[in-house]
């Protein structure tokens, strides 16, 4: 039952009470040696005795690591030599309502002064270590901020603290929330955990926690599948039901000792198993849990927290301090200065979890040497008249800068430490928690963990993933709010996924590269033309040299037999017009080969365009002239006679040539011909072509699609001539071999867009030229070599007086 009502009292001093020391100088601890289990709801308002609530073990350590360090630096000669320091301790057990110790704490000559008071004396202490809980420090600072009261804590590690506008005059031993929320994030990464769930304390710490988790897992592949903050009252059994219909393995536990101790011995009594636990400091060295019998039945747990420190000479204090009698007498104290502990054994103490050891011995560490500096000791003494008072040590506080166990203890700029190092531990299969990789906040930022140290539940790692890993060259496609949650889309040809940039996107290649289906990168393309050192190249210049050497032949032959009749009737003069035209189009064919360039694009076609239609323009002309003789200049001899005085057929052949002329110059100055890549026709490849504008391809085509026709007119009319002087037949023939030669290449253009294609044009335009050279001039040439005795006058005029009969008839 509660007893008196604490009221600030005189303090009468005990020899040999845990809770205070005499000495020079005071320094107040803050330590939760009791916690009361849940609110304490009161009718009026009191105190809450502390000693009537549950025992902590581990608190009651630090409690002793204070009394330890005070001593340890009372019986040192290097710091403070002449001058001693002593303690008043306040057991803190309910976040909101332990302030008598508080108000004793501050005040001044046993009187709480505000700060604008006039009333001359210094507060009761110097500095406070503590206390250890983030919402007691809530309630609390405030009253010791209004003088800039230092308060050291060595257990509390909300981030708000850090806020020097709000907490001017508060600093920490104990390294803040941000560091082991990170470290939580680097070992869900380390193992690849992505699907989550996280428990924490309802309160200022705990939310505090969940909201730096949040914040970090922001940008990774982490979703936080499952949330809940854990009161005294939480129904686990319904958390965990929860945990398990959300397929969830890890689970990251941030709350106080007692709350954590509630809720593993819960999933031990409901028997949840195969679940992967990462703890905060606050269970990570719970001794209690890990030997208990049954603690891997739940699965694995990986615990982090602040390297763990063995202070020397700590364990033989303890056990010389605790074989003495202490007084206790409730009636001569301040509220919550009683243990009730008397029972407690040192190895119990020694024992227990040995968390925050180092923080607590630091603070005070660090107040002493702040007071060290503000009383100018050097040379084995100190200045004893000056008079410390908090302000002066808060400002030496602030620049710490001495070595302690091999730590160089400093506070930055918001007061948090600048030495330390964090452990990762697990809870081996002895009862243990086996370190498995540290890491050094200054000195190194490399972060490992030896994994092989661990017994998992499992044959392997355990995972924790909403949905499996895609196949290499799937994207992602999220289901619902969490980006954990996908199925798989097989990205498609041109496309890649890059896991590491935008695992959800298939991106398209750039257009110089290309993939296939279910890519992860793009291959670039291959570019391709026929280079002049092919062998289709080759072959067909070296039929184009064949058909140039048999051209010379040919024209060198007609010259010796110029006046023969055979000459004469292939077209006389004109025979060398139309060899010397199909000689200069043969110069297309050898630009279809080689990386196109602009002139290259230009030679391609404008040669054989150009020469081939005056050489049609040559055979229309000699196609009518060979109808007109025979079937038409009897029945219209005055248009004969125009035609043979005003020599026609040269009218004609310069009028193309003109035309011709006007029309290429016209056609290339709005469409000029330039070289591209055709990217569309392959996914793997690029060939290079030439583009031509639609004005000189119409103007080329056309024209010679036109002669050609007007030549196969005329020379189909002249299809029933004599047979062995028959040339329209000659001509027909060969312009029935040049079309079926352009619709089997364009029948090939529209299937086929490779880089052979040019090959192919190549060999159309030869066999165009050979068509002629074969078919209508070889045969003459075979008369006039073999056959002499046709190549005469007579034998011709017997051919036309033959043929005059017939048609007689």
């Amino acid at each position: 039952m509660v007893h008196h009502i604490c009221i600030l009292i005189l303090f009468i001093s005990l020899q040999r009470s845990e809770f205070h020391l005499d000495g020079d100088y005071i320094i107040g601890g803050l330590f939760s040696v009791h916690l009361a289990a849940g609110p304490v709801y009161q009718k009026r308002p009191e105190v809450s005795e502390c000693s009537v609530y549950p025992f902590q073990l581990s608190h009651y350590r630090r409690f002793q690591m204070m009394r330890f360090s005070v001593e340890q630096i009372n019986n040192s000669s290097h710091i403070l030599p002449n001058v001693s320091i002593g303690y008043q301790i306040f057991d803190q057990c309910a976040d909101a309502k332990d302030f008598p110790g508080i108000f004793d704490l501050v005040s001044v000559n046993d009187t709480v002064h505000p700060w604008w008071s006039t009333s001359q004396g210094r507060s009761n202490v110097i500095a406070v270590s503590g206390p250890f809980s983030s919402t007691f420090t809530l309630t609390t600072a405030p009253l010791l901020m209004v003088d800039l009261i230092p308060m050291v804590s060595y257990g509390v590690t909300g981030s708000v603290f850090s806020n020097k506008l709000k907490f001017p005059s508060f600093l920490r031993t104990v390294h803040p929330n941000q560091v082991t929320i990170s470290l939580m994030v680097k070992i869900l990464q380390h193992f690849n955990w992505r699907w989550v769930a996280f428990l924490n304390s309802a309160d200022d710490f705990g939310r505090d926690g969940l909201d730096l988790f949040t914040k970090y897992i922001k940008g990774t592949n982490i979703c936080l599948a499952y949330n809940k903050g854990l009161t005294e009252h939480s129904h686990f059994p319904s958390i965990f039901k929860e945990i398990e219909a959300a397929k969830i393995t890890v689970v990251l536990v941030f709350a106080p000792e007692v709350t954590a101790e509630n809720l593993v011995c819960s999933a031990i009594q409901h028997n949840i198993n195969k679940k992967v636990w990462i703890a905060d400091e606050g269970m990570t060295q719970n001794k209690r849990l890990q030997t208990d019998p049954n603690i891997h039945s739940i699965g694995t747990v990986i615990g982090v927290s602040q390297a763990i420190v063995t202070i020397p000479g700590f364990s033989d204090f303890i056990l010389a301090t605790k074989t003495q009698t202490l007084v206790e007498d409730d009636q001569q104290t301040l509220c919550n200065q009683i243990c009730n502990c008397s029972g407690i054994t040192p190895t119990a103490i020694i024992n227990v979890d040995p968390s925050f050891a180092l923080g607590v011995y630091s603070s005070v560490y660090a107040i002493a040497h702040a007071l060290h500096n503000v009383l100018e000791c050097e040379a084995g003494r100190c200045n004893t008249s000056i008079t410390a008072n908090p302000q002066m040590v808060f400002t030496e506080l602030k620049k710490s800068n001495f070595t302690l166990l091999n730590y160089t203890v400093r506070f930055n700029k918001d007061g948090d430490p600048m030495f330390g190092a964090f452990s990762v531990f697990y809870w081996n299969r002895r009862g243990e928690a086996e370190e498995l990789g540290q890491l050094d906040l200054y000195s190194s930022s490399s972060f490992t963990i030896n994994s092989s140290k661990i017994q998992w539940f499992t044959d392997e790692v355990p995972t924790s993933l909403c949905s499996p890993e895609c196949p290499s060259g799937f994207a992602m496609k999220q289901d619902g709010s969490h980006h954990c949650c996908f199925s798989c889309e097989k990205c498609p040809n041109g496309t890649y996924v890059n896991i590491t940039e935008n695992p959800y996107k298939c991106t398209r290649c750039h257009e110089t590269e290309w993939s296939p289906a279910a890519s992860t990168a793009c291959i670039p393309r291959t570019v391709e033309y026929v280079q002049f050192s092919h062998g289709a190249a080759l072959l067909t210049m070296s039929a184009m040299v064949l058909f140039d050497v048999l051209i010379v032949a040919v024209a060198a032959l007609f010259a010796v037999h110029f006046n023969t009749p055979v000459v004469r009737s292939a077209g006389g003069p004109m025979c060398f017009l139309i060899l010397a035209c199909l000689c200069l189009s043969g110069l297309s064919i050898s630009f279809n080969f080689d990386e196109p360039t602009t002139s290259f694009c230009f030679l391609r076609l404008f040669p054989f365009s150009f020469f081939y239609s005056i050489c049609l323009s040559c055979f229309v002309v000699r196609s009518f002239q060979i109808v007109f003789i025979f079937k038409m200049a009897s029945r219209f001899p005055k248009l004969y006679s125009f035609w043979t005085a005003y020599h026609g057929q040269w009218v004609l052949i310069s009028a193309v040539f003109t035309l011709q002329t006007f029309l290429s110059i016209i056609a290339y100055s709005i469409g000029p011909t330039t070289p591209y890549q055709d990217m569309s026709s392959y996914e793997d490849k690029i060939i290079l072509k030439c583009n031509y504008a639609v004005q000189a391809t119409t103007v080329a085509v056309t024209l010679l699609v036109l002669l050609s026709l007007l030549c196969f007119v005329f020379s189909y009319m002249g299809k029933d001539l004599p047979k062995n002087y028959n040339e329209a037949q000659a001509i027909t023939f060969c312009l029935m071999l040049l079309t079926l030669t352009w619709v089997t290449f364009i029948t090939i253009f529209l299937l086929y867009q490779g880089k052979h294609l040019q090959t192919l044009n190549a060999l159309a335009v030869l066999s165009s030229l050979y068509s002629f050279l074969l078919w209508y001039f070889l045969p003459k040439c075979y008369i006039i070599l073999f056959q002499p005795e046709k190549n005469t006058p007579q034998y011709f005029q017997g051919l036309i007086q033959n043929y005059t009969k017939t048609i007689s008839q």
